[in-house]
């Protein structure tokens, strides 16, 4: 068993805490049995696990490369304020789906709660991928990791410049809707074809003018009562399920 929080393997995923130290291992952590049941299904690369004695006497390891660690060891690996008990390795592996479907551009979120419910939406949407441009929280930050609830194994994440991208996913015969205030339409009176690929915004300044300049199509969300906007997640949610109609 693991006692010291001075252990050099503790000392190596602590590292993974940060965005730097997880670009460097090429690897992230993850937290509790929900989510190492999700990536074993996904097939992802499991590491290591990292359990503490209760929770090795009650779950089945088999196979796993497993550290075993005291409670306070593994409070010092855990960034929930209720750990859990039970963390993995996870290895960054890019996933290549075919491009069938809808796409989702996401323009410098900076909240890990808003990124999550978004990938975790677009996985429950049938979208082909996700795509993050710059600016965007880390999707291994721990709070988007839980926040996808295991939708992050399930669809293509990947990073690109937003404006290159647009450019490729309109030579392939994309139409591309930018989410915006400005001169928009309704989204309920535009009919989205197969192939839309939808740009949501920051939470402050929401789509850049630069993309919404690109855009085949400016949608927008009707308020009907007094708040001055929607939150970007469920915003993304109506827009998403509205182009899957």
């Amino acid at each position: 068993m693991i006692t010291s929080v001075q252990n050099n393997k503790v000392k190596e995923w602590k590292k993974l805490h940060t965005k730097k130290g997880r670009q460097k291992a090429r690897a992230f952590i993850i937290e509790g049995d929900h989510l190492i049941e999700e990536a074993k299904k996904a097939k992802q690369t499991i590491k290591e696990i990292i359990v503490t004695e209760q929770m090795e006497r009650s779950s089945s390891l088999e196979g796993q490369l497993t550290h075993v660690v005291s409670e306070q060891v593994f409070k010092e690996i855990s960034q929930t304020e209720t750990p859990q008990g039970m963390a993995a390795v996870i290895e960054m592996t890019a996933m290549n789906k075919a491009l069938e479907g809808p796409v989702l551009l996401v323009d410098a979120v900076q909240d890990p709660g808003n990124l999550g419910t978004i990938i975790r939406t677009a996985d429950a949407a049938g979208f082909s991928k996700v795509v993050l441009g710059n600016g965007t929280v880390d999707v291994y930050n721990d709070k988007v990791i839980r926040a996808t609830q295991g939708s992050l194994f399930h669809i293509t994440i990947e990073h690109a410049h937003l404006n290159e991208e647009v450019s490729q996913l309109k030579e392939k015969g994309y139409v591309v809707w930018a989410s915006t205030l400005s001169d928009a339409t309704f989204y309920q009176d535009v009919k989205a074809p197969k192939k839309t690929a939808l740009i949501v915004g920051n939470e402050g300044a929401g789509v850049t003018d630069e993309l919404i300049e690109q855009a085949d199509e400016r949608v927008k969300i009707p308020i009907y009562g007094q708040a001055e906007s929607l939150n970007v997640a469920i915003a993304s949610a109506i827009l998403m399920y509205h182009i899957r109609l």
